[in-house]
């Protein structure tokens, strides 16, 4: 599980040059491997490497972590704001939303009072948006589900 995993995460890092340098997506692929490396030794939840278990069970773990991380992002981000300081980059948090972190992104947004005012930003969490719900459908239609 820890292989799969940390194959992920290494893949996503691969796609999107960006994750490399954004913190919050290092800390959130920390835990993920940490979490298998603690199912599997001290829960005894051992899946071969790849198969359709791990996969599930990385996206049991992928969900709840990423919209935290990017809960956690947004409200880094309104603090930097607020104290004149170093704010994280726009597309480092519309990376996170679309890699799942969409409710985390809107709880910050509610939250922290973050984001949702400026036009340009928001345009761009839509269209994360779209692209989630389309590639939802898509994978839906590719499993002959709907």
């Amino acid at each position: 599980m820890v292989i799969t995993f940390a194959g992920i995460l290494f893949a996503l890092c691969l796609l999107f040059r960006g994750l490399r340098n954004n913190v919050f997506f290092m800390l959130y692929a920390g835990m993920m491997i940490l979490a298998a490396y603690l199912c599997e030794n001290y829960l005894g939840w051992h899946v071969a490497w790849f198969k359709k278990t791990s996969l599930l069970l990385f996206l049991l773990f992928h969900i709840p972590l990423i919209n935290l991380f990017t809960f956690i992002a947004y409200g880094h981000d309104k603090h930097a704001a607020q104290n004149h300081q170093w704010r994280i980059p726009e597309i480092q948090l519309h990376t996170l939303e679309v890699l799942g972190g969409t409710i985390g992104a809107i709880m910050g947004q509610k939250i922290f009072k973050h984001k949702y005012k400026k036009k340009s930003y928001m345009l761009g969490f839509f269209a994360t948006i779209v692209i989630q719900v389309g590639a939802f459908l898509f994978i839906l239609r590719y499993l002959k589900i709907w």
